[in-house]
């Protein structure tokens, strides 16, 4: 997916001398949580919209070097790696280098969910499964399988979680009913953290303890 016709050129970058002032004054004006800077042309940090409420105003971002953080992406990361660099470091404007360590540009995160949510993962008809396996134990290949197999169309898929060496798969299937695609993936040993309601072993789980709710009550 191509993403480079949003990068944008017209958001300033700051210089390792310029006065603090300036940077405040743009962080008043603006929504953006981080913007960069550069040493002769170079990139060398990010300074934090959050950081900079406690600076003094008269004095320049040399002064708080030690402060920049340094994150970043390349023209050519791809989307998915964007998504995460925004996520990972709360941020809603992400500096692009090119090859000599210069800033082309900046992603804005509205723009790059707006291309993610075009895609077919959103557009395409169908249901959201979420399931969830010991991240050693998993594969897409496997889930694109065991969706297949069950005559619904797999239409894709990415890690949205991955804690304690479990993983956690979201993944987008031609259809709504989740029933045979569910019972497969326990066969498989996978957890079924998301699903349709329709979903009958839920369902029989949810009868058999409102069943013995009733038992324990009488």
């Amino acid at each position: 997916m191509d993403i480079y016709n949003h990068i944008l050129t017209a958001i300033p970058v700051f210089k390792i001398g310029d006065s603090l002032e300036k940077v405040i004054q743009f962080f008043k004006d603006h929504t953006y949580s981080h913007i960069a800077v550069v040493e002769k042309g170079k990139f060398i940090g990010v300074l934090s919209e959050e950081d900079v409420e406690n600076f003094k105003i008269e004095e320049k971002i040399e002064d708080y070097r030690y402060n920049l953080e340094t994150f970043f992406v390349r023209r050519d990361t791809n989307w998915l790696d964007v998504l995460e660099t925004f996520s990972r470091n709360e941020a809603n404007l992400l500096p692009i280098l090119g090859l000599d360590e210069s800033v082309l540009g900046y992603y804005d995160i509205t723009d790059i969910v707006t291309v993610f949510s075009d895609t077919p993962f959103f557009t395409e008809p169908g249901g959201i499964l979420v399931v969830a396996k010991g991240v050693r134990d998993y594969s897409f290949s496997e889930i694109a399988q065991i969706v297949e197999s069950n005559n619904a169309r797999f239409i894709g898929g990415f890690i949205t979680d991955m804690q304690n060496d479990v993983v956690q798969v979201t993944i987008k299937v031609g259809t709504t009913n989740f029933n045979e695609i569910s019972q497969t993936f326990r066969r498989y040993n996978y957890n079924i953290l998301f699903g349709n309601n329709d979903d009958q072993f839920l369902e029989d789980l949810k009868q058999r303890s409102d069943y013995l709710g009733k038992y324990l009550n009488v």
